[in-house]
């Protein structure tokens, strides 16, 4: 039995695991599969427009019954900087020469677009029962109308302050990020990453601080983690790096080797793929040019010079470019069907909390 069935309860699923929205490797093929191994299945929907975000609910529904998570970006836009941009592209001007790409040639804008009154006609359209987001919330108008469309609300905290701040702006779920996670951070209260506090550090203080069910990301690919999670006071799990290689991700063979070939300190945060900071294992510009640069440009512009480099590249079969976004844990990661590998941890956990139960 799990200690804690808040979060099983509340997004009737058979398991308190979510798997992570992770934009740019995942469809409706990871999404299904997990939901068929008993997790709640994430839908990253930042990276795609509202044609695309139905079209991919529309087969979520036809393969599964199980409650659907669309996730959404929720940042201010800004404008591109002319000046950081031409900046960028004269530091990146030597790769552009290796891999034969016209660094005059125009070049297509990155496509992550925040929550908006479009994606919220979908949302009201598709009923989804979770809807999730990243760097806060949006207006409190489209919440309402996500809410009056029936969908338990989630968000992302790292630090204490911003839990409570979510809680009081009325989600229903909060996702305590520890600097572990993969991905971008879901900072929007602070901008520091170097006081980013660890799971372990986050999740009990966020645990005490609100009252809503907590559930628990960052460094969690097994069923220690999970039993770990919930000893700490979380009511559910959110696990992406751990899925990176199962045969429903769209990881490209390339990025599958090098996410295999992963140690624990293979991953760092850093700013140079979007202008966001999120973390991911080192590639190469990661490496050569950050993976911190001060004038970056801000997110996502960043991601636009690098593009035509990131496509070139992958060409060759290399990830040089290439956003290999994971977490701390992602030598744990297992190359196993996502639904096997769903029932794998949660077996695993449920087997550990039961030796740590007194007798």
């Amino acid at each position: 039995m799990w200690p804690d069935r808040r979060i099983i309860d509340l997004f009737k699923t058979e398991f308190p695991i979510v798997l992570a929205p992770m934009a740019g490797v995942m469809d409706a093929e990871l999404v299904i599969a997990a939901a068929q191994g008993g997790a709640l299945g994430s839908l990253p929907c930042a990276m795609i427009s509202p044609e695309k975000a139905r079209e991919q609910v529309n087969i979520i529904r036809q393969r599964v019954t199980a409650p659907i998570n669309m996730n959404f970006f929720c940042h201010t836009p800004v404008e591109a900087d002319p000046a950081r941009e031409a900046g960028w592209r004269a530091l990146l001007k030597s790769y552009y020469g290796e891999f034969g790409v016209d660094p005059a040639a125009p070049m297509t804008a990155a496509n992550r677009a925040p929550f908006d009154e479009a994606m919220c006609a979908v949302v009201e359209e598709l009923r989804p029962e979770v809807v999730s987001f990243h760097f806060g919330l949006p207006h409190p108008a489209l919440v309402k109308r996500v809410k009056a469309a029936g969908a338990t609300v989630m968000s992302s905290a790292t630090i204490v302050r911003e839990a409570i701040w979510l809680e009081e702006h009325g989600v229903d779920v909060i996702i305590a990020q520890g600097a572990e996670a993969g991905g971008h951070r879901g900072m929007f209260l602070t901008d520091n990453i170097a006081r980013q506090p660890g799971t372990f550090a986050l999740v009990p203080q966020v645990v005490d601080a609100v009252r809503v069910p907590v559930i628990a990301a960052g460094g969690i690919a097994d069923g220690r983690g999970i039993a770990a999670a919930f000893a700490l006071g979380a009511s559910g799990v959110q696990i992406g790096s751990a899925y990176l290689r199962c045969p429903e991700s769209t990881v490209t063979p390339p990025a599958r080797t090098a996410l295999a070939q992963a140690h624990d300190d293979s991953t760092v945060i850093t700013n140079v793929m979007t202008g966001r900071p999120a973390r991911g294992v080192v590639n190469r510009v990661m490496a050569e040019v950050g993976p911190i640069w001060p004038e970056a440009p801000s997110f996502p512009h960043a991601a636009t010079a690098l593009a035509p480099l990131k496509a070139a590249a992958e060409k060759l079969g290399k990830v040089d470019f290439t956003n290999l976004w994971a977490g701390q844990a992602v030598r744990m990661g297992r190359e196993m069907p996502a639904a096997e590998l769903t029932r794998a941890l949660a077996g695993a956990a449920l087997a550990r909390l039961g030796a740590l139960r007194p007798s």
